[in-house]
Parts: C-alpha cells; sequence; structure tokens
C-alpha cells in the first residue's frame, strides 16, 4: 500500500396533477420535478474522542444528498453497534442515541433510495456478520448488474435481508475480508458493475473506495489526529476536519490506528465522474477535480451567457442551486442580479399527505416572487435543469404572474434526454422534456419568452477537465458502462402490501448490537 497521496490536482403530459407523493406512504417533497441525488457516506477514526457525534454532524452537511433515511454504525474496538431509521439526519438521531454508541471509529450514511424501496429494511448502513467480525457497508451508485449478481448469489446459497443493490456489495466483501483487505476490495471491483463510493467499518479498521470509473466521488483528509473520508469535501470542515485528496477510480483507503493507506482495487481505472455532481447535485462549497464548486457554476452561467445572449433588464436566479451561474451571467453581460424568487426554508419534506390542491400549490409553497423586483422587467430566469418541466412551467408563470414583461430561461445543465443507470433517481427517457420535445417546443411548454441550455462542451470547459473525464450519459446517451434498458429501482421488491410498508417506513429506528 502507498502511504502517500497526491492532493487536489490533475411528468411528460406537464399537468401540475403529476407532482404526486411518494410510494408506500413515504415523505412528500414539495418540488418533485427535480433530480434526486442518491447517498451520501461517510467514515471517521476519531483516537480519544466518541466518533459517533462527529459522524452525526459530518453526516449532517450530507443531508442534501439523501434525506429519506439516515444511519451510523460504530465500533469500539470489538463491538459494533448501529442506529438507523427514515427521515432525516436529525430526526433519526437524538443525544441519547448518540451516547449509547461509544467508540472511535464510524460510518455513516445519509440516503436517497435508487435501487429498493424506501423502507426501513433498506436503510444504511448495511449490517453483516463476518469470520473477521460484524462489518457496515455505506453505499453511494447504483449496481447495474445487480438482477445477475443476486441469481448468482442465491443459486449459491445466499440469503437477503433487504431488497437494495448495496447488500449484494456488502455480502461479496463479507465472504472475502478473511483474505485480506485488497482481496476483498479487488472481488468487489470484479464482479460488481456499476457506480460505488462505499464506506466501511469493521471492528478495527475503516475503509472507503470507489468503482473502476469514479462515477460518484469520495474524498479523505484528516481531522486533528485522526482521519476521516466523506462523499464530499463540505463534510470535512464543519467536523474540524481537512480534505487532503479525492480518491482516484478504483482506489481504497484504510483507515486504522497506525493511520490512512492508500491501494489500487484495479489494474484498469477509468475517469468518468458524473458531471451533473457539478451541475447541480454536489454543494456549492465543495471540491472536485481540484476545483471549487461554487466557481465552476459561476463558469457555467458566464459560457451560458455568451453561448445565449438576449437583451433584457435583470438577471434572476431560481434559488438556491441557480444563484452561482446567475451571478456569472450578470458579470459576464453586465445585467444587475437581482433576487427574484425567495425560498421558503421550511417547505421541504413531511410525512403528510397532501390533498389535490396543495399538490397544485407546490412551486408556490417553495417559492414566492418579489413582485417589485419583478414587475415590468425583461428577465433571464437562471436555473440549473428541467426535466419534466413541470416545476419551470409554474416558475415562469409565477414571474408573470408578479408582472414580468419578457422570461428567458436559461439552464446551465444541457438539455437532459437519457435516464441515469449510475444512482440518480431520474425519470424514464419518455418523461424527459427534452427527450419527446424539441427546444422551441419546450419553450412553448414551459410559457417562456425565450430558452436557452448550456451546450455540453461549455459545462465540461467550465469545470475545467477533458471531456473524457466525464460520465454525459444523460445528455448524449454515451454510458460508460453499457446498461440494460430495463434496469428498474424495485426489482428485488416483492408485490407491495402498501399498509404493511408504510407501517415499516414510520416505525422506530433500531439499536443493534452486533457482538464480536
Amino acid at each position: 500500500m502507498d502511504s502517500k497521496r497526491d492532493p487536489f490536482g490533475p411528468s411528460a403530459n406537464g399537468d401540475v396533477s403529476a407532482l404526486t407523493c411518494y410510494p408506500y406512504g413515504m415523505p412528500w417533497d414539495a418540488d418533485l420535478d427535480r433530480l434526486k441525488e442518491e447517498c451520501g457516506v461517510l467514515g471517521i477514526y476519531t483516537p480519544g474522542q466518541e466518533a459517533a457525534p462527529v459522524a452525526f454532524f459530518g453526516l449532517f452537511a450530507l443531508k442534501h444528498r439523501g434525506q429519506e433515511s439516515a444511519g451510523i454504525a460504530v465500533s469500539d474496538g470489538s463491538i459494533v453497534r448501529m442506529h438507523k431509521d427514515m427521515g432525516l439526519v436529525n430526526q433519526v438521531f437524538s443525544p441519547e442515541t448518540l451516547a449509547a454508541m461509544p467508540g472511535e471509529m464510524a460510518v455513516g450514511h445519509t440516503r436517497y433510495s435508487t435501487t429498493g424501496a424506501s423502507v426501513l429494511r433498506n436503510a444504511q448502513p448495511i449490517y453483516c456478520q463476518s469470520l473477521v467480525g460484524d462489518i457496515a457497508v455505506a453505499h453511494n451508485g447504483n449496481l447495474i448488474n445487480a438482477k445477475e449478481l443476486r441469481e448468482e448469489m442465491e443459486a449459491d446459497g445466499e440469503h437477503f435481508d433487504s431488497t437494495s443493490d448495496s447488500e449484494l456489495l456488502a455480502r461479496i466483501l463479507v465472504h472475502n475480508l478473511p483474505e485480506g483487505v485488497e482481496k476483498a476490495v479487488g472481488e468487489v471491483m470484479k464482479r460488481c458493475r456499476g457506480a460505488y463510493s462505499v464506506t466501511v467499518l469493521t471492528p478495527t479498521m475503516v475503509l472507503g473506495f470507489r468503482d473502476p470509473w469514479g462515477i460518484r466521488p469520495l474524498s479523505a483528509g484528516r481531522r486533528g489526529a485522526g482521519y476521516m473520508v466523506a462523499s464530499e469535501s463540505c463534510s470535512f470542515e464543519p467536523v474540524g476536519g481537512h480534505a487532503e485528496c479525492e480518491l482516484l477510480p478504483g482506489e481504497c483507503v484504510v483507515i486504522d490506528r497506525e493511520g490512512m493507506r492508500y491501494f489500487m482495487g484495479t489494474a484498469e481505472p477509468k475517469h468518468s465522474m458524473c458531471l451533473f455532481e457539478f451541475i447541480y447535485f454536489a454543494r456549492p462549497d465543495s471540491y472536485m477535480y481540484g476545483t471549487s464548486l461554487y466557481s465552476a457554476r459561476e463558469r457555467m452561467g458566464a459560457k451560458l451567457a455568451i453561448e445565449h445572449p438576449v437583451e433584457a433588464d435583470i438577471v434572476v436566479p431560481v434559488p438556491d442551486s441557480g444563484i452561482p451561474a446567475a451571478l456569472g451571467y450578470s458579470a459576464e453581460t453586465g445585467l444587475p442580479y437581482r433576487e427574484g424568487l425567495i425560498k421558503s426554508r421550511y417547505i421541504h419534506r413531511t410525512f403528510i399527505q397532501p390533498d389535490q390542491s396543495m399538490r397544485e400549490m407546490g412551486v408556490r409553497m417553495k417559492l414566492t416572487p418579489l413582485v417589485d423586483h419583478i414587475k415590468g422587467q425583461r428577465i433571464i430566469l437562471v436555473d440549473d435543469s428541467i426535466v419534466r418541466g413541470t416545476t419551470t412551467k409554474q416558475i415562469v408563470k409565477l414571474m408573470f404572474e408578479a408582472g414580468a414583461k419578457e422570461v428567458h430561461v436559461r439552464i446551465t445543465a444541457p438539455p437532459i434526454k437519457h435516464p441515469c443507470f449510475y444512482g440518480i433517481d431520474m425519470a424514464s427517457r419518455g418523461e424527459l422534456a427534452a427527450a419527446v420535445m424539441t427546444i422551441p417546443e419546450l419553450c412553448e411548454y414551459v410559457g417562456a419568452t425565450s430558452l436557452g441550455y448550456l451546450s455540453i462542451e461549455g459545462a465540461v470547459a467550465a469545470v475545467g477537465r477533458a471531456k473524457d473525464h466525464f460520465c454525459l450519459a444523460c445528455f448524449n446517451g454515451d454510458y460508460p458502462i453499457p446498461v440494460s434498458m430495463d434496469q428498474k429501482k424495485h426489482a428485488f421488491d416483492m408485490p407491495p402490501d402498501v399498509g404493511q410498508l408504510a407501517g415499516v417506513a414510520s416505525s422506530q429506528g433500531q439499536l443493534l448490537l452486533m457482538e464480536d
């Protein structure tokens, strides 16, 4: 293993009634016409300090990556304890819960489901028993060969406790850990195809590794005398840590009482980082590919202004993700930047099921127009993406109702024409607005005066890496890992008993005591 690492461097019909509830009684989100991130993972070693509270705050900084369930597993050197439940990080954990989880090592997970229903049994970390002790596995991504893997493993007598693809990966690790970490991680990379950034807790160590294509992010660094690994660098600073490097595709980091060291789990790494991490998913204060995401999004806005100029009076962002790009568009054109929409910080996710009239007010509950800024103005409205188009349509309508003379929509993501199979819960191709409509047709559909998308080349140039360093599949259909088009999120779920699943989803969290 190498002890040194280089630092950062080289719905289709448009009816608003389509804003439906989550299946099986799961949380309702006021803004369902958005791409959903899949998960956030972290691992931490805090010598001389309890790891659970630190993991909680580190996980809280990753809650934008998944808000359906959360979990933390902690090891005291011999016993692994775990607590997980449905809901936001701050809803799942309490001071009492964290105090009941002693130990200096921990892994954590916050989930948005991409394979397997959003129910408690699929919450993570995944727990497995092994010959080297109990382990907990947290996974961000999606396996595209999950169906074949599960059939193979079940034929060999394996039994599964969940319907998540993450358990497949965890059980491959379990069976190979007695032969060493390198063997176990190498076997995962040999058998699992798809996207996976993973953290693993054993009684005596924390592991973190990325798939050979590096589709999902993972960073490693230090925290005082200890060490840390997390999906994004934004998770380090809140707990007094410092991200030192991004793991390479196919790379693994091992953290234990001897320190932090790295090895490659594959001989053929590739670079296919998801471009949407830079456009929308990751927090703007994170760094990826050695660049500030906030600055990259500003550059995207500037390039959007060059590619799609228009005569207007003000530049208005759709908060919050459109703000950096709107600032970049404003700086490039010299047009004033003005807030035109105020986002409610309190309308988010709720287990209270809305009636039809409340669904139709989804965007209005989340965004309020500033009439004094909008009335009589020709507006450039900057946002990060259009998926089905229903949300954009409602926002444009809000702007005109507030008195805007013109609304020119500008989008920093290229047109989304293909579904993602690597961990983004995206609509089917027939539900993607840009896949079924031309840009003029889509402009008419959302009711805008004009519509312009940033090109793939413009978005890539704003990040500052070569085009072949990115996964661009949702834009151009070029999947770096060949996929079957019949991938299904609930492939392993039994026909649901809605009442039973709703009951499981709302049950209390579990505190699991796992004896070595």
